[in-house]
């Protein structure tokens, strides 16, 4: 399997969007958008209604801004890396473990392929990818906070260096509006906030001007792919830049859901820290919601994963709370949370989506098992992707947050779904669950496809882990969660770095030769943080992207 390309799929999408890219990558050959004429080839100047480059720099659009970074620190409620008191000495000896883990696998990469944005640790050289449009050092932006949060303090500053010396932005090729989003502006974004080191905040803005062409469109939803040459230098002698069109794949040149609808927590801070309300403005959930979404009829509620960014109107009914779709969904809540829970009109579209999603899409198997179904024009497809395995997470954090009735009920179904995805590892010979799992001819929580058999350091599950623990404090989710931590260490470390593995139902399974940058940026973290105190990036204080980069909940309305 093609995990050449890092996590979401092959050309690039949504977080869990990576899932169909991936499987789309793999049955058409090479990635779709890189065929001249494969993709719906339409600049963000042809057809639009506004400027080509969407809105003046945000240097360039007021006085001098000054982000109050100390103030920003004051309003925490908890230490960053918390106080660790306390604890058990068990606990601290899985943590340090899983610290190790993560020196070993920036280690590597750092010898054989810094730079390049992923390690392939069997080859023992580095991977480029054509997700990023030329960027290099995906590794190392996804990496930053989480060897940060880890104490690892000596490859911080290895990776910070890389970045002030050798992270060049000034580059003209083709890139996924969605990765480059979640991975290295949510990086930098993290790093920031972390560190307050300036660096990452003045890069996180450069990259987010790039990004802002993709909005132009009819309806202001974003195409996927963007060209990241310097818009300033457009002209008849450089036609590529600042262009922006759909993924070849995409149904009839239309966006796709947890592409344009997992924007909106990083462009909020880009915002944030510029004084230039432009970033907000294009992606905020009320521009999305009010203009766009709730115009538009859903199909018993659900919103389908392809949207026409000219007209405004779905293109293909097909619901998947895994791949295209998934971050939209835990967007809402975050962007929630992030505002303090002000976002009202976020936590609408959350509350009547989950409801319309339980209504339709959740089942329970004849072994007893609750899952959630694929909804293909109002047939089911009774298969979960690795991707959906996020939504246990993401249905215990949002039940914190109702009624007390109410809240029991989301905890318990996050708890049922979260189970199921265990089962989907604990019934594989490795102990890592497959791609995808299904729940048809008398199979259930297993891959029935050779096709979807593989493992690709994937995050989702540990995820769900993570917010379970947080959030219930039932030991076992640290139980299963080191269960993971000794799969890995079995079956997909190597010699020179972590690996991929093609079959989990093996126990001499084939390597991919791909350390994914998400297995450091996500995997690790949320193994790690599952073995931390409850103050160790504090849910109170931080909302994770979908990449697991921390942002800040927006306390500045508190005293600071």
């Amino acid at each position: 399997p093609a995990a050449a390309e890092p996590r979401h799929a092959s050309p690039a999408a949504p977080r869990r969007l990576r899932e169909k890219l991936r499987t789309a990558a793999r049955m058409a050959g090479p990635p779709a958008h890189t065929a001249p004429g494969s993709r719906q080839q339409v600049q963000g100047g042809e057809r639009r209604d506004e400027p080509v480059t969407g809105a003046p720099p945000a240097r360039e659009t007021r006085a001098p801004f000054r982000f109050d970074y100390e103030r920003f620190r004051r309003s925490l409620r908890h230490p960053v890396r918390g106080r660790r008191a306390g604890e058990d000495p068990e606990t601290r000896a899985r943590r340090m473990k899983i610290k190790e883990m993560m020196k070993f696998a920036w280690d590597n990469y750092k010898q054989y392929a810094l730079g390049k944005n992923e390690l392939r640790p069997l080859t023992k050289n580095g991977h480029i990818g054509n997700m990023f449009g030329g960027l290099r050092g995906a590794t190392v932006v996804d990496a930053l906070d989480t060897l940060y949060i880890m104490e690892l303090e000596e490859e911080f500053q290895e990776a910070k260096k890389w970045v002030e010396k050798s992270f060049d932005l000034n580059v003209n090729g083709e890139a996924s509006l969605f990765e480059v989003n979640i991975r290295y502006i949510g990086g930098l974004l993290a790093a920031y906030y972390l560190t307050g080191e300036e660096v990452f905040k003045s890069k996180a803005l450069e990259l987010g001007e790039k990004l802002l062409p993709a909005f132009n469109t009819p309806t202001g939803i974003p195409r996927g792919v963007i060209n990241l040459g310097r818009q300033e230098t457009r002209s008849l002698f450089s036609p590529c830049s600042g262009m922006s069109w759909s993924w070849g794949w995409a149904s009839a040149g239309s966006s796709i859901l947890a592409e344009f609808g997992t924007l909106h927590l990083e462009f909020l801070h880009l915002s944030e820290l510029s004084g230039n309300p432009v970033f907000a403005e294009k992606a905020s959930t009320s521009q999305l919601g009010l203009q766009v979404l709730n115009r538009v009829e859903k199909p018993q509620g659900l919103y389908p994963n392809f949207l026409s960014p000219v007209t405004g109107n779905w293109v293909q009914h097909h619901v998947s709370i895994g791949g295209l779709g998934d971050s939209f969904y835990e967007y809402l809540i975050k962007s929630w949370l992030m505002s303090d829970k002000k976002d009202s009109e976020a936590k609408k579209m959350y509350d009547d989506a989950l409801e319309a999603i339980e209504k339709h899409l959740v089942k329970k198997s004849a072994g007893g098992l609750t899952y959630i179904a694929e909804w293909r024009g109002g047939i089911l497809d009774h298969k979960m992707g690795h991707l959906a395995c996020f939504s246990g997470g993401m249905i215990a954090l949002g039940a914190e947050h109702t009624g007390e009735e109410r809240k029991q009920h989301y905890l318990d179904l996050a708890a049922e779904i979260t189970h199921t995805c265990h089962e989907s590892y604990a019934r594989s010979d490795t102990k890592l669950g497959p791609e995808a799992f299904r729940f048809d001819a008398g199979t259930e929580a297993m891959a029935t496809r050779l096709s979807e058999r593989y493992y690709i350091l994937r995050p989702e599950v540990v995820e769900s882990y993570m917010y379970m623990w947080r959030l219930t404090h039932d030991p076992k989710y640290r139980q299963w969660g080191w269960e993971v931590v000794k799969a890995l260490e079995k079956h997909c470390r190597v010699e020179a770095g972590f690996s991929g593995i093609r079959d989990v139902y093996t126990t001499t399974p084939a390597h991919d030769n791909m350390q994914q940058s998400f297995f450091l940026a996500e995997t690790l973290k949320y193994l790690y943080l599952l073995f931390c105190e409850d103050d160790v990036l504090s849910l109170d204080d931080w909302v994770f992207n979908t990449e697991a980069h921390p942002l800040p909940v927006n306390h500045t309305n508190s005293k600071a």
